[in-house]
């Protein structure tokens, strides 16, 4: 009896689990119209987990969640243990987006497509690969229990990190670039859904 209640309570959860990690649906059309918005700003460092943090500008965005990827391992995992690809424009369109395929590793959001649903500039300036490091705990739960599809609000700052021994971590600061050095660094103060706060 013991052992088929304990093969409920399993199976369940795991039921449970893949329901509330599944990809949210969308319809077609432009979810969120607005690129980030960003301001540059002349800051006072403050220490965050031993690194010396410099806010470099103010940042605001909503966006469509493309994917989401935690980290453990490395460095940057100490301030930043989760990235999210997010999209605004037509890159929160569901009809590109579905002709796309999307994926994280190292650090880094990568898209193919055997037929380009829109330029590839637009895929490149509508989008970003960028690195969470939240301000607290509650912060850095919800960050974790984001989904691809979700529409994020996220405000803070984009910033620089430095270590006593010189290594270092800059934030982007355009929409534009690409490769190594083009993601965000984003000190999350503030997240919520576009259908509740978090």
């Amino acid at each position: 009896m013991l052992k088929r209640l304990l093969f409920v309570v399993v199976i369940a959860y795991g039921a449970y689990a893949t329901y509330t990690s599944r990809p949210v649906e969308h319809n077609p059309g432009i979810l969120v119209k607005d690129a980030p918005n960003q301001r540059e700003i002349v800051a006072t460092p403050f220490t965050h987990k031993g690194y010396q943090v410099t806010p470099l500008a103010e940042f605001s965005l909503e966006a469509r969640i493309l994917g989401t990827e935690r980290y453990s391992l490395g460095r940057e995992s100490d301030l930043s243990p989760v990235d999210l690809a997010l999209g605004w424009g037509p890159m929160s369109d569901s009809a590109v987006i579905s002709q796309l395929s999307i994926n994280q590793s190292g650090r880094f959001y990568h898209w193919s497509t055997p037929r380009l649903p829109i330029p590839k500039q637009a895929i490149s300036s509508h989008s970003a690969n960028m690195h969470m490091v939240p301000a607290d705990t509650q912060i850095e739960k919800a960050l974790k229990n984001l989904r691809e599809g979700e529409i994020v609000r996220l405000a803070g700052y984009l910033i620089r990190a430095d270590a006593a021994d010189g290594w270092h971590w800059v934030s982007s600061l355009t929409r534009d670039d690409s490769g190594n050095g083009a993601c965000e660094l984003v000190w999350v103060k503030e997240i919520s859904r576009r259908t509740a706060t978090l």
